[in-house]
């Protein structure tokens, strides 16, 4: 058995230079730790789907060491308290709230307070308050377009939970630059070859400019392709169109009415006929695109819808066509090849969980290292970990479009059949029928979205929760309703704290990398 000396990641992107830079940061490979060499190829693009992320993102750019103020800067970030969903309850023009809100901070639960939750669904909040305006002041505060943080907070710490907008393009050649000053060696070669051993494993990969590059540890970064894991060492690609139906995306980039435009700080998701369009508002421009399933409409049906959206702002303007494979590798870790981002899969851009899948991944290979070359272990419990977070993940998104009362298309009619559902959410939402979600649903480990999550676009989704337990064992009906009181009375005063969106954006813009001061109070 052969320590691990030297990893190669063959691709570049975000996953490749993410997991590349992250390696050689938790490995040591400045001070003479675990080689990390990273090949990619001038020839392939960046596809870029989404430009959204979960709050995880800051942690992992604190380990990093990058700069909140150069981060934003250099790819042209905004931040995310959430994702606005409009019309995925019922379509435009119906009755009824028109839109809801997921917000990325926790419900309010002062220590020894009761959970709002349970008081909320009594009515505890007063009539037709949200869930996520009732618990947390996030939605009041995106709503008004102010920021989630102060200017004298410290760098990726804030009142407010939250994660951010930005450049796809920008952000890779950001973790790139980065990850050489961590020790990372690059190569510029086309992979034209994936050599194995007499063991099945990989030897070499054989390149077009650097010709054979040999290594303990491979990491597959090269995308929907999958160079090493699919087309080399055979792991099957487990399709799950029968859940998620969206297999087509069309992107636009448009600019702002004017310079000084608002810029929302969330993702604003509209459901249409056959999908959604994601809109994300980045320093200068807006990025949108529409998210369809090509069984329940066409190409050129699609980008009518998207014109239409955008408005005269498209015009003139051609969108980019991607094809997108929906579905995971259950064996993502096969002998000595890991898949990291899109060569493990792919689980379309609502919720943003491509860059936290990629975090995730590169998380467990950091910290379940194998040094002694041991690897079936650690494959084991990769293995393991991935394909529970994805299956969680799968629950979670096709929540969102099972419990639409659309019915004013197929997509929505078939998303809502029992058959599109998988087990584990069906008996998951028969269990909320009576009682609502808790934490003791949920495994911490394999979950990217928490708790919090699941009961926002549960009850946004307007989902009818009976409790059927006795009010008598839910005693703290009066200390709830003053938290509730509290949390609307905060909500206002936070706009003074708090500055404008786009002015938090331009300071960031403008800090450069000079130091922020230590964080003040949290808001509850």
């Amino acid at each position: 058995m052969q320590p691990i000396r030297n990893v190669l990641v063959v691709g570049g992107g975000t996953a490749g230079w993410l997991a590349a830079g992250f390696l050689a940061r938790t490995l040591g490979t400045a001070g003479g730790g675990i080689a990390v060499t990273l090949v990619e190829s001038k020839e392939i693009g960046i596809i870029g789907v989404g430009e959204g992320t979960f709050p995880s993102i800051r942690g992992t750019l604190s380990i990093l060491g990058i700069d909140e103020g150069r981060f934003i800067r250099e790819c042209n970030a905004t931040f995310k308290q959430g994702v606005r969903f409009n019309h995925w309850v019922r379509p435009p023009g119906t009755p009824g709230a028109d839109h809801y809100f997921h917000p990325f901070s926790q419900p309010s639960q002062r220590p020894g307070g009761p959970e709002l939750l349970p008081y909320w669904l009594m009515g505890a909040a007063g009539p037709d308050v949200p869930f996520a305006a009732a618990a947390t002041m996030q939605k009041h505060v995106a709503d008004m377009r102010h920021g989630p943080k102060r200017t004298t907070d410290a760098d990726f710490m804030g009142p407010l939970n939250y994660a951010y907008h930005f450049d796809a393009g920008a952000f890779a050649a950001l973790l790139a630059a980065h990850a050489q000053t961590l020790g990372v060696r690059r190569i510029e070669a086309t992979v034209d070859q994936v050599k194995l051993g007499a063991s099945g494993a990989i030897a070499a990969v054989v390149t077009r400019e650097a010709g054979e590059l040999a290594a303990d540890l491979y990491i597959d970064c090269t995308g929907f392709r999958a160079r090493l894991i699919g087309e080399a060492l055979g792991s099957p690609f487990r399709n799950i169109n029968d859940t998620l139906f969206v297999d087509r995306a069309l992107a636009m980039q448009v600019p702002y009415d004017r310079l000084d435009a608002p810029i929302p700080s969330y993702t604003i998701s509209t459901a249409h006929e056959a999908g959604w369009t994601w809109d994300i508002g980045l320093h200068e421009r807006r990025g949108i695109g529409y998210v369809y399933s090509s069984r329940h409409t066409n190409d050129d049906r699609a980008d009518q819808l998207l014109r239409q959206y955008i408005g005269p702002a498209s015009d003139g303007r051609e969108p980019r066509m991607l094809k997108l494979n929906v579905g995971y590798r259950e064996t993502q870790w096969k002998k000595n090849c890991v898949a990291i981002g899109l060569s493990g899969g792919f689980l379309e851009p609502l919720e943003s969980s491509g860059i936290g899948l990629i975090e995730a991944a590169t998380y467990l290979v950091s910290y379940l290292f194998p040094y002694d070359g041991n690897l079936a272990p650690a494959a084991k419990l990769f293995n393991g970990q991935m394909k529970a977070r994805y299956e969680r993940i799968v629950d979670f998104v096709k929540m969102h479009y099972c419990l639409s009362q659309r019915t004013d298309n197929a997509f929505w009619i078939e998303n809502a059949h029992a058959s599109t559902i998988p087990e584990s959410l069906r008996e998951q939402l028969s269990m909320w029928r009576s009682r609502p979600p808790h934490r003791l649903d949920f495994v911490t480990d394999i979950e990217m979205y928490p708790p919090s999550s699941w009961q926002y676009v549960l009850y946004g989704m307007e989902f009818p929760t009976q409790q059927l337990a006795h009010r008598a064992a839910l005693p703290d009906l009066a200390a709830a309703q003053r938290e509730f009181q509290t949390i609307a009375q905060l909500s206002h005063h936070a706009l003074a704290d708090l500055p404008a969106h786009r002015a938090l954006v331009e300071h960031y813009r403008a800090r450069g990398t000079r130091a922020a001061q230590p964080a003040r109070r949290l808001y509850v």
